[in-house]
């Protein structure tokens, strides 16, 4: 089995754009041989700093699935109604509008790569529903522009986040996935190309303050007809430095000894076979994960090693 790797999620960070460290962590990353290709995060342009140097860097045999979700969230902190699913007709367009500037990003890698190497898009329903008013009748509205474009063979999903729950504060805020169910259950009765779900384990965790949400999230998305990825996230439930039910990507907990583990992470070996068994992972368009690293100022070496475990862990669970 090959995986679909987060890696920007574990990438150094630094105050500016310091291409020779990014090109050694990303040589790091090439080396893990169950690598099937990247989740890439878009913000505006194929890459946030430099298209040519991204280019030039990536392996030439990746696919790739395009992640909205950065873009999204900074924009959301300049406009609180921007999203697809915004029921603020200038916040719904802009929502549109930046999916536009994704499509032409797809088309770019494409003809970079000589093929059609992007294998889905991930698309999000934003905005949070706790600043601005959303509903299924204007995402409808927006993914029948959306879908209209050629995307060169690249499937559209929409990667559920933490919808909003009453009483709870949520990170994203966005749609229920039985809502997002509903609106792409109408809208593929009249397309020949399905679009699709994936779930992010994290992120039903969050919203659901619980380790069950995942499974449950899994279930109604595959009786529905529509999962087509899962991507593993952890999540803790207590004091941790990646917080507490907070959207940081926390690592898995120990599935084997001496690997880069997160004590305290809610994502164990049991939850993982128990979910890749939920999504039926066999059947999957893709699988992998997504992982962000603590403390933050770790080398690039490090860094490489916790995703290179992350999937080791998979490995054990898929074989």
């Amino acid at each position: 089995m090959k995986y679909i790797l987060g890696a920007y999620a574990t990438a150094p960070m630094t105050e500016t754009w310091q291409p020779e460290v990014q090109e050694k962590y990303l040589n790091g990353i090439k080396q893990l041989g169950n690598l099937r290709g990247l989740e890439h995060p878009f913000t505006g342009q194929l890459h946030a700093h430099d298209d040519d140097w991204f280019l030039g860097n990536i392996d030439p045999e990746w696919d790739f699935v395009f992640t909205g979700v950065p873009g999204v969230m900074g924009r959301l902190g300049k406009n609180a109604a921007f999203g697809i699913a915004s029921d603020d007709e200038a916040g719904r367009a802009e929502g549109v509008e930046f999916y536009r500037q994704m499509h032409a990003a797809v088309l770019k890698l494409n003809m970079h790569l000589g093929r059609n190497g992007v294998e889905a898009v991930q698309l999000h329903t934003s905005p949070n529903r706790t600043a601005a008013q959303s509903s299924v009748v204007s995402l409808r509205h927006s993914l029948e522009e959306i879908t209209s474009w050629d995307w060169s063979g690249a499937n559209l999903v929409i990667e559920h986040c933490d919808a909003f729950v009453e009483g709870l504060k949520p990170e994203k805020g966005f749609l229920s996935v039985q809502e997002e169910i509903d609106c792409l259950l109408e809208m593929n009765q009249d397309r020949e190309q399905k679009l699709g779900i994936c779930i992010n384990w994290g992120r039903s965790a969050l919203e659901t303050r619980s380790v069950e949400g995942p499974l449950e999230h899994l279930r109604l998305v595959r009786e529905a007809g529509l999962l087509r990825g899962l991507m593993y996230s952890g999540i803790s439930d207590v004091e941790t430095p990646y917080g507490v039910w907070r959207d940081t990507h926390m690592p898995p907990a120990e599935v084997f000894k001496g690997g880069q583990f997160a004590e305290g992470s809610l994502l164990t070996r049991e939850q993982l076979a128990l979910t890749l068994e939920a999504a039926d992972w066999q059947k999957l368009d893709y699988l992998g994960a997504k992982i962000g690293v603590r403390p933050t100022d770790l080398d690039a070496a490090s860094r490489v090693a916790y995703n290179r475990d992350c999937l080791a862990a998979l490995d054990l669970l898929t074989k």
